[in-house]
């Protein structure tokens, strides 16, 4: 049995974790974290009987200790008590699935601790991946990726990483693919949210929509697979297939396919170097019927290149890129900004911000408060 913990359980990801738990049926849950979803976890608690459990919230947490007193599971509080749930728990690998910077203090816990972990939260490594990546081989923990992109590039790279010439990283295009930004601006969050492949949490769907997801992607490859950015090349493929692609030396182009299923590259990562039975539905190519593939309009998804400058300058700068995008898709999936103002925000925050070359972890997160601050005061200067 290979023990694991799910930060963020009751979230997209950390749902379909306990669904591959469910099917491998050689998975023990040792901690599960929340942020203020209670009664999910309660119920989680109940069915998969973890030693540990965190809630963000600490009044949340308060609640939760007195609706499982008849459980053995004991109930932390707070960021810190997510993060003692990364680290003091018996698991081998803790799954990372909070959403947003907020996961970056777990993961570096967990780290610290030695335990493998399944990279669910690309933004550990878009914001601190300079930190994250040498902690991680000083400690001997293999970073194992969950995003579907990662992990094929991961699956297809196999020990071949010394011919890597390229990475074709493949985005989905969202619902506005095709879209201009006059039709843009008429955007609404609900139209956001309809993404035509994959059942994702809203924020990540919102940043399927304006391309943010996939430039946070590319930082991220950047990191695990050590390419610069000039390496990754980011291609609409609407049917979301092949999951993404790498080129070696010899011109030899390798991909990973399947259905879009987040529970594939998830499996793929708790089982790794093994692969079990199946988790979801096998691909039939005859029924797909074609593959198509697009070149990005960057003039109407300006967020690809944002990210690419961001990783090119380096040190803070990424992590005011997802600090500005967090901030304001917060406040669009509040009606309080509109679609194209999104990225419009990010960029007004880069431009504005005076990087830090060698950042400490105390460094990334000041830019990161910094820029949600400057995102706040355009909105309420825009209000």
């Amino acid at each position: 049995m290979k023990k694991i913990a799910i930060l963020g359980s009751t979230g997209s990801i950390g749902t379909q974790t306990l669904d591959v738990v469910d099917k491998e049926g050689d998975l023990e849950v040792t901690a599960l974290t929340a942020h203020s979803n209670i009664d999910l976890l309660e119920k989680q608690i109940r069915k998969y009987r973890p030693a540990l459990a965190a809630v963000d919230q600490e009044d949340k947490a308060a609640e939760l200790r007195l609706r499982i007193a008849d459980t053995d599971t004991r109930v932390l509080g707070g960021p810190e008590g997510v993060a003692e749930c990364a680290a003091a728990s018996d698991a081998e690998m803790v799954v990372t699935a909070i959403v947003g910077i907020a996961g970056l203090d777990a993961t570096l816990a967990a780290i610290e601790a030695g335990k493998d972990i399944a990279l669910a939260n690309k933004e550990t490594l878009v914001t601190a991946g300079d930190i994250v990546m040498p902690l991680a081989r000083e400690r001997g923990v293999n970073i194992l990726p969950v995003d579907s992109e990662h992990s094929a590039i991961f699956q297809s790279i196999s020990d071949q990483k010394k011919f890597l010439k390229r990475i074709i990283i493949t985005a989905s295009g969202g619902p506005f693919f095709g879209m201009k930004r006059e039709e843009l601006a008429k955007k609404t969050r609900f139209d956001a949210l309809k993404h035509p492949n994959w059942n994702m949490g809203a924020k990540i769907t919102v940043d399927s929509a304006t391309l943010v997801n996939k430039g946070l992607e590319i930082i991220e490859a950047k990191h695990l697979f050590g390419l610069d950015v000039d390496h990754i090349t980011p291609v609409v493929h609407r049917e979301s297939i092949i999951h993404s692609l790498v080129e070696f030396t010899d011109g030899s182009v390798i991909g990973q396919l399947g259905v879009p299923d987040m529970r594939l590259p998830i499996a793929y990562a708790l089982t790794w170097p093994l692969r079990k039975g199946p988790v979801s539905q096998p691909l039939d190519l005859v029924r797909v019927g074609r593959l198509t593939f697009y070149e990005i309009d960057n003039s109407a998804f300006p967020a690809v290149e944002l990210a690419k400058k961001a990783a090119r300058i380096g040190g803070t700068m990424p992590a005011v890129l997802n600090g500005a995008n967090e901030e304001a898709v917060a406040a669009f999936l509040r009606d309080g900004c509109g679609f194209l103002e999104i990225t419009e925000l990010i960029e007004r925050a880069m431009e504005n911000h005076r990087p830090v070359e060698d950042p400490t972890v105390d460094d990334i997160k000041a830019a990161d408060a910094e820029a949600r601050e400057l995102v706040r005061a355009n909105l309420n200067i825009a209000s």
